[in-house]
């Protein structure tokens, strides 16, 4: 659904490019997801994409067009989650929602009740969204993406100023998107939320790619065979996962006082992209 080779863009101010050469693809009904740091270039590559920078240099096609043959009717095929959340504030939530709504010739498919409704924003519906926190302001930026029944989304820190409860739902209408076959871009730097709902992910850093794989692969490359057992009585070991069934010494010793805890010795995507970086993830 997207294809990009050689991908560099350069800022007019800028002495060097933000994207260096950058290239990956993204399946449809896939979760695709840029991992990095705050500068790392996640956010400039999708706006290349989203069709706000248009002076790249390389190739970028969207469902097997150029996307610089792409006319208006690009925008009704995508939808675009900002980081920052950008809506009139003296209207209402639902009068912001309606506004979008216009721009668009795909009418939403769910009612003004149901998409707040998804998003936990039914009482606040007909409040002006000056009066919204940042995380509500989040969460009807949500809907406001979705709510014309694009094919290809891209959101942007979708969970950022979220509490726990509410980025567990928003990660969950992301994995209901995929389901109903649909196309998602994300850019993050929580490692947590990437692992659990993208199918492949890209490490990026200072505009470069430096890894692109599932999370399992990549957690299962950089990790540990082994496994960490921790008894009753304190003792700790740590035994290979190889013939762990028959490894006596690991049978010994579980044998030698009650078992407390056994811990596989995966990496996390975090540990791994610092494995294949060399840098800490720093927002």
């Amino acid at each position: 659904m997207i294809e990009v080779e050689n991908l560099v863009f350069k800022y007019p101010k800028s002495v060097t490019a933000t994207l260096k050469g950058i290239s990956f693809n993204v399946e449809k009904g896939e979760v695709f997801g840029f991992l990095g740091p705050s500068g790392a270039g996640k956010s400039t590559a999708q706006k290349v994409l989203y069709k706000i920078f248009n002076t790249y240099e390389g190739l970028a096609k969207i469902d097997g067009k150029n996307l610089s043959d792409w006319d208006n009717s690009y925008f009704e095929k995508i939808g675009v989650g900002f980081e920052l959340p950008n809506h009139y504030l003296k209207l209402t939530g639902k009068e912001n929602l309606a506004l979008f709504a216009t721009f668009y010739k795909n009418k939403p498919k769910k009612s003004m009740e149901e998409l707040f409704g998804m998003v936990d924003l039914s009482d606040a519906m007909n409040k002006p969204v000056e009066a919204y926190s940042k995380g509500m302001k989040m969460r009807l930026n949500f809907i406001r993406a979705i709510q014309h029944d694009p094919d290809i989304i891209f959101f942007d820190e979708p969970t950022s100023g979220l509490d726990p409860v509410s980025a567990h739902k928003i990660k969950q209408h992301i994995i209901n998107l995929k389901a109903a076959g649909k196309t998602i871009f994300i850019t993050t730097h929580s490692m947590a939320t990437a692992d659990e709902i993208c199918d492949r992910v890209s490490f990026i850093v200072d505009g470069e790619l430096r890894a692109t794989d599932t999370p399992k692969n990549l957690k299962k490359q950089y990790g540990l065979e082994a496994v960490n057992v921790e008894l009753n009585n304190g003792k700790l070991h740590e035994f290979p996962l190889v013939n762990l069934g028959v490894n006596e010494k690991f049978l010994a010793f579980i044998k030698s006082d009650g078992v407390k805890r056994i811990h596989t010795q995966e990496a996390s995507l975090e540990e791994v992209f610092i494995k294949v970086t060399g840098k800490a993830l720093k927002v």
